[in-house]
């Protein structure tokens, strides 16, 4: 299963192919330079896997965890590719989930102003979300990807064997964000969560259409001008969980189911509240919900009239929503009590 992306300057496409690792040069143009960028919680042999594939293959393993995703790190890598003799006709591959993702991404979209990148997902999180769009980045002073860059990759690969190692909660936390995505784009996706057991079998199918569903939305608006700033429902609370101190506790996608709860209706929340339940996402916040609000501030959605909020008042539709701070606390405030 393919699909093509479109955006200013091209186009790419993302192949969704069962065992495609061990084919990856039939997918991606490797007779180069190639920087490969994993991490410590990833298995080795995927990364040895593309660079049997390479002409020049230089593989950089990194500390699992959001601590990687620092301006440090991104710094490491770019000194890597100089010190190898990297032109603007070489290539970086991530191989990992989110972190190695936005991090190879950030890197390869400055050094040189620029080389080509591909992506390989290795986590639900990753296929769903942050593989498909062209956001990049890392973490400063705490504040969770506040800097990056739009940077296109020139192709993605979702192999859902390499799901296989994952465990059931870093699967959960990654269905979140399809779960976000059916609950303000599709509402038969949606549906598929209440009723049917998303076993391996159908681990392709749900990542593909709900990855999909992002592509058309990136499409339409590649820098968030508009229609893409729905790919936030859950986001803005979420992050402020994430930021204080539910990183150290939370997934990601955990944060974001959560940060889901306080901005739907009464009818939507009461379906989501039973999605989430069913795969055994978080439904109760770990930490009083007061020490998550000063964060909010550093939102990245934040303009002179107020922050873009998103609203889902019925399955398969949203609304976006400008908030002042005052509102967007009372919100949250306001709905402490769908936290159990």
């Amino acid at each position: 299963m393919d699909f093509t992306l479109k955006h200013a300057l091209g186009s790419y496409t993302v192949h969704s192919a069962y065992g495609g690792l061990q084919e990856i040069g039939k997918y991606f143009k490797l007779d180069r330079r190639v920087l490969i960028v994993t991490d410590a919680g990833v298995p080795s042999e995927y990364a040895r896997t593309a660079a049997a594939a390479c002409k020049e293959p230089h593989i950089v393993t990194v500390p699992m965890g959001e601590e990687s995703k620092s301006i440090e790190t991104m710094k490491m890598l770019c000194e890597k590719m100089l010190a190898y003799g990297f032109t603007r006709k070489d290539a970086v591959i991530g191989i990992g989930g989110g972190v190695v993702g936005d991090l190879a991404c950030f890197a390869a979209s400055a050094y040189m102003r620029g080389i080509d990148f591909y992506n390989v997902p290795t986590t639900v999180l990753a296929a769903v979300d942050s593989s498909v769009g062209g956001k990049c980045g890392v973490n400063l002073a705490g504040v969770k990807n506040i800097v990056g860059a739009f940077y296109q990759p020139k192709g993605v690969l979702f192999d859902a064997r390499l799901l296989r190692t994952l465990p059931k909660r870093q699967i959960a936390a990654g269905l979140a964000e399809a779960i976000k995505m059916a609950a303000t784009f599709d509402e038969s996706l949606f549906s598929l969560f209440e009723t049917e057991e998303i076993t391996e079998n159908l681990y392709e199918q749900v990542i593909f259409r709900a990855a999909s569903l992002k592509a058309r939305i990136v499409e339409a608006d590649e820098r968030e001008g508009g229609i893409r700033k729905s790919l936030n429902f859950g986001h803005t609370y979420g992050h402020a969980i994430e930021a204080a101190g539910g990183m150290a506790q939370l997934l990601h996608g955990e944060c974001v189911a959560l940060g889901m709860l306080p901005f739907c209706s009464d009818a939507v929340y009461e379906r989501l509240f039973g999605v989430l339940k069913r795969f055994s996402l978080p439904t109760a916040l770990p930490f009083e919900a007061r020490l998550a609000l000063p964060y909010l501030s550093h939102d990245k959605k934040w303009g002179e009239r107020g922050v873009d909020a998103v609203f889902c008042e019925a399955i398969g539709s949203f609304e976006i929503r400008t908030l002042t701070k005052d509102a967007l606390l009372a919100t949250i405030e306001g709905a402490q009590k769908r936290y159990r």
